[in-house]
């Protein structure tokens, strides 16, 4: 089997080489076209000879095998013109069918990919050399395409640290804990509505492969597993995530979910099941906020992503998603969102994390809400997560592990409140304004001694905000 980690060290050292690149989003979205497009010609060479009826959508000589198949061919700028002016463009322009089929369906994915993506390498000899550290990966061989699958969930998370990019990836801990907690079974249809890269509905995947006894079962998992996504480089990773773990046909939708009225979702719509980390401290774009009743019209993409996946569930459905604490706070929008969370659904367990969890893209306190829509909320257990002992914060090198939330699986079904676990009733959460922001009141008051590197640190970085905030009033006023 290929040396996967090698190569892809190898193909790094390449692109950090190329003028063209500037930064790791860049480089990953780079690579990101590129890994698609060898694994989607690899699989349309699998389908051919499966499926007699099947026919590639690329064109002969666009096909992987006809340009970047053969380590000695095209080069230099003769291949730096071809993937500019010719790979790029009709690849973007694929004819499509009014028909259904299989082939059909794939054609509309490559178009959606190359449409929102881009070539930044300016070297066609680089090209070349990472064009041949692919071709050293066969992903018709279900052993190195699975191995390669794992090996891709760390392209995945080096978004985090890829500046805004970061805000596609969820933690793969978390989206594994929340997708064991709500247990998705066969059968039920499967959304996550804000999906980034697939984290969630890879888990799902996984989850519900566990479950299928029979060809029929596995096949069935495809159907039901749908992402929505509005950004090119993520519809990106996320179509190739799920092509990785044998899903032919990714049913990820390229666009905003919040680009049309509530009333347009109605009960063939629903699902069963929703995972999701909705993108929060957004502004709202297209004033999309008015495809919603007027008194929960607001600009935080968090509240009206909570209104929507609540308008989604089915009765008797599951969702199991991320929020920052300023969702579980405020007044007016916020405060009605809440209470239609809580007459709607019974939200039945929060687990606080701590503010480090998705560092370094966003340093705010997040929580996970698991609720069931059907019946209303009558009391709500909180779960207080904390680092690892001796652990100040969670990092790039250090980040949240599955086997941390051991202890949570085992409360899960037996609860009992401790120090780091407590229940509250509806009527104390409505005598506060329907606010969840509930801290813990079991928790002993802690006193943190600093040393003075540590406090002349934190004072650096205190001013350094201020003067921000300064400088952002001083514009204001402008």
């Amino acid at each position: 089997m290929a040396n996967l980690k090698g190569i892809l060290d190898s193909i790094r050292k390449i692109m950090w080489q190329d003028t063209g690149l500037n930064g790791d989003a860049q480089r990953i979205e780079q690579l990101g076209w590129m890994l698609f497009f060898k694994i989607f010609s690899d699989k349309d060479k699998e389908l051919e000879l499966l499926n007699d009826k099947y026919t590639s959508p690329i064109p002969d000589e666009l096909h992987w095998d006809a340009w970047a198949g053969d380590d000695e061919g095209m080069t230099g700028d003769e291949l730096q013109e071809f993937v500019d002016r010719k790979l790029f463009q009709a690849l973007r322009n694929l004819p499509v069918s009014a028909s259904d089929d299989l082939r059909n369906k794939r054609v509309l994915i490559v178009r959606e990919v190359f449409e929102g993506n881009n070539n930044y390498m300016k070297s066609g000899i680089n090209i070349r050399k990472v064009l041949n550290k692919l071709n050293e990966i066969n992903f018709n061989i279900a052993k190195e395409r699975h191995a390669f699958g794992e090996l891709y969930e760390t392209i995945l998370k080096e978004l985090q640290s890829a500046g805004k990019s970061g805000e596609f990836y969820t933690p793969r801990a978390v989206t594994q804990f929340i997708c064991e907690m709500i247990d998705p079974q066969l059968g039920e249809k499967i959304l996550d509505p804000s999906c980034g890269t697939a984290g969630y509905l890879t888990a799902a995947i996984e989850h519900l492969r566990k479950q299928a006894n029979s060809v029929e079962q596995n096949q069935s998992i495809a159907k039901n597993i749908m992402g929505w996504e509005y950004k090119p480089l993520p519809y990106l990773l996320a179509t190739t995530n799920l092509i990785l773990h044998d899903i032919d046909v990714p049913n990820i939708i390229f666009r905003d979910s919040l680009d049309q009225p509530l009333s347009n979702y109605t009960e063939k719509h629903r699902v069963k099941v929703i995972l999701a980390n909705p993108p929060f401290g957004g502004i709202v774009a297209n004033n999309n906020e008015n495809n919603f009743p007027q008194n929960f019209r607001t600009k935080e993409s968090a509240d009206l992503f909570l209104i929507l996946m609540i308008h989604l569930l089915k009765k008797g459905g599951r969702a199991g998603i991320v929020l920052p604490d300023g969702s579980l706070t405020g007044d007016g929008v916020k405060q009605r969102v809440r209470r239609k969370l809580l007459e709607d659904c019974n939200l039945h367990t929060v687990i606080r994390l701590p503010n480090s969890v998705f560092q370094p893209y966003a340093t705010v306190a997040t929580n996970l809400l698991f609720f069931t829509k059907g019946e209303p909320t009558k009391e709500i257990w909180y779960y207080e997560h904390r680092l690892p002992e001796g652990q100040k914060s969670y990092s790039k090198t250090k980040p949240i592990k599955l086997k941390e939330f051991d202890p949570v699986k085992k409360w899960w079904d037996n609860r009992k409140e401790s120090d780091i676990c407590w229940k509250v009733d509806i009527q104390t959460i409505i005598d506060r304004n329907y606010d969840l922001d509930i801290k813990n009141p079991n928790k002993q008051e802690e006193t943190t001694e600093h040393s003075s590197a540590e406090l002349m640190q934190m004072l650096e970085t205190s001013f350094a905000k201020s003067k921000t905030l300064l400088n952002q009033l001083k514009e204001a006023v402008k």
